[in-house]
């Protein structure tokens, strides 16, 4: 049990609190009368001395409870002494509907809400918020015609003074009886606190798994070692912090019900589960538990070293790719997720976006990253050059063995080879030239391509079983054009560069930042750097302007450029500029009533390169 102290201002509570210890129910530990002025400071020394509760009233009450973080229980006039009291006021007055009023400090009083009805009296408080200010709340009383005064030594010395009958506010064994009980119940549920927190850090400290302790806004209150070790850091440093801020994948949102996401701390992946603390269907705050995701065992090294993943190493990392817009962070959380699977991954995206670097990153965040990464594209290889070349016995799904096996431009493989990726994917198996099967080759199969899935199954393009096999994790790379955050970010990187690269120092004016960041960037990454190498070696004036920027622009992407500008000024219609590829495929479309088949036989061109050229020249 902790010590409770009895502060009072005046003797005769002390042989009150004598009398109630007699009863042997409660129990004291300090009993002293206190001048106000010296209120603080006695209460400090008892918190000194052990104290960790006080009980005290009025103005000393509030001045302990302000300058002082112990917890203070306030004794309060009860109803039945405040009936007392008036009870003799009407006996001394001798009068019908009395006129009384009360002075003190609010904290000192029960409620007095229908005292006037049920004692057939009118009853004005006159509150103090402190002690010098009791004085002029007595004289307003007077001057208000009050016929008895309430009050506490000031208020009834000054009503003498005035000649105005009066009554000292004393209070009986039952306001302090009140008190000692609130302070044994304050007692008992700071125990049961102290039980609780002790209970919980033990838990804490004894957990196999990552435990942190957020209050209701979502603010890390306490973490436990296996946690400090997650993170990497010491527990102070992040006490405070808001759990968002620690934990990115976490998100802001903390509601009612427990769920459970896939996180990656400190490039670990890990389980995690957020339960709510509820009380009286309140959210208190939240438990984060967090798991390690257990690691897939590395695939033996062969009997000659690490040889074997020279030339299939991925180097690139989630932190490595520009994520400050929404739509790019979007993209990143769904990468993450697929990481953790290990199923066949389809990555979207236009020419010159991360999609070498974001699979790069889904396989080190995965199960497979003790394992080589092989990356093939499928462009410009003929049926045996593909199957030579990815399903051979030197191919690179052998080559990715324990590994990822990225096949690039995924629409360029062939119906054979589709049907070989397939068998893969699904049974582990690789269909070899000969025809034989060679089952038990675990690889991760990623495909990219700058064209929708469900496109490419409709124009005939995919085989319907790879789509399937395909559609289950997909993730598009939205076009900088898109991501207006990273753009102005990649922006001031090229540009910083190429000045730092060249030793040359510029600055782009407002007009042309804007221009820049106005461009649609159908080249993406590799567009962005080109240009800014062409911009920087070719400025004479330290300040480039709109005007270069826009001269540069005409001279690498002439018809793109233009197009752009007439739009933007709403003098024409899409075709005022067309170019002859445009006007061929568009010719040939119409020859041959939409068939894309014939239409891209006839142009000499596959299929998806049709696609790609009826989406540029938004020919349907």
């Amino acid at each position: 049990m902790g010590k409770i102290a009895l502060l009072v201002s005046r003797e005769e509570m002390l042989y009150q609190a004598h009398n109630i210890l007699q009863e042997k129910k409660y129990e004291l530990n300090e009993m002293k009368v206190i001048k106000t002025e010296d209120a603080v400071s006695e209460a400090r020394r008892s918190i000194g001395a052990g104290a960790s509760i006080i009980i005290a009233r009025g103005l000393q009450a509030s001045l302990i409870k302000q300058y002082t973080d112990i917890p203070v229980v306030e004794i309060v006039i009860t109803a039945q002494e405040m009936a007392l009291l008036v009870n003799k006021a009407k006996q001394i007055l001798k009068k019908e509907n009395p006129v009384i009023g009360v002075v003190g400090f609010k904290n000192m009083f029960c409620d007095m809400s229908y005292f006037d009805v049920i004692h057939e009296i009118e009853m004005r408080t006159y509150f103090a918020d402190k002690s010098c200010s009791l004085e002029a709340m007595t004289k307003q009383a007077i001057m208000d015609g009050v016929d008895l005064i309430i009050g506490g030594d000031t208020a009834v010395e000054i009503a003498g003074e005035a000649g105005m009958p009066s009554l000292f506010l004393s209070n009986t064994e039952d306001s302090l009886r009140n008190a000692l009980s609130m302070a044994e119940s304050v007692d008992y549920a700071m125990g049961v606190e102290k039980r609780n927190a002790a209970q919980m850090e033990t838990l804490l400290d004894h957990s196999f798994s990552g435990v942190v302790r957020l209050d209701a806004s979502g603010i890390i209150m306490d973490l436990n070692p296996i946690m400090e070790d997650m993170l990497g850091t010491a527990k102070e440093k992040v006490l405070g912090k808001a759990a968002g801020e620690v934990f990115p994948d976490l998100g802001k949102n903390h509601g009612k019900e427990s769920y459970s996401l896939f996180m990656e701390i400190n490039r670990t992946s890990v389980f995690a589960v957020v339960a709510p603390v509820m009380i009286d269907q309140r959210m208190e705050g939240a438990i984060l538990t967090c798991h390690r995701m257990k690691k897939r065992r590395a695939p033996e090294p062969d009997l000659k070293g690490k040889g074997h993943l020279k030339g299939f190493i991925a180097l690139g990392e989630f932190d490595d790719i520009l994520q400050e817009s929404r739509a790019m962070k979007e993209c990143i959380r769904l990468a993450k997720l697929y990481a953790l699977s290990e199923k066949a991954v389809f990555i979207e995206g236009e020419a010159g976006t991360e999609k070498r670097l974001l699979a790069q990153s889904i396989h080190n965040a995965g199960l497979h990253k003790g394992g080589p990464f092989a990356v093939l594209s499928c462009e410009g290889i003929g049926n045996e050059g593909q199957l030579d070349m990815i399903f051979g016995d030197k191919g690179a799904a052998v080559q990715a063995g324990g590994g990822s096996l990225l096949l690039e431009e995924i629409h360029c493989l062939t119906k054979d080879n589709q049907y070989r990726l397939c068998q893969l994917i699904r049974y582990k198996t690789r269909l070899g030239k000969d025809g034989a099967r060679y089952p038990g080759l675990d690889v991760r199969v990623m495909a990219t391509s700058d064209l929708p899935l469900h496109e490419l199954v409709r124009d005939g393009i995919l085989r319907e079983e790879l789509y399937f096999l395909l559609s289950g994790l997909t993730v598009r790379i939205p076009p900088f054009r898109e991501r207006k955050e990273d753009l102005e970010k990649k922006l001031t990187e090229c540009f910083r560069d190429c000045c730092d690269h060249y030793s040359r120092f510029h600055v782009l004016t407002s007009g042309a930042r804007k221009l820049l960041l106005d461009y649609p960037w159908e080249g993406n990454l590799f567009q962005i750097e080109s240009f800014c190498e062409r911009l920087i070696l070719t400025a004479n004036k330290r300040s480039i302007d709109e005007g270069f920027a826009e001269q540069v622009f005409m001279e690498l992407y002439p018809l793109s450029f233009r197009n752009k500008e007439e739009e933007k000024r709403g003098e024409h219609g899409r075709d005022v500029i067309v170019s002859e590829e445009e006007e061929r495929i568009a010719k040939a479309l119409l020859r041959y009533g939409g068939n894309r088949e014939e239409t891209a036989r006839a142009l000499g061109i596959s299929k998806a390169t049709l696609w790609r050229k009826r989406k540029k020249y938004h020919l349907e």
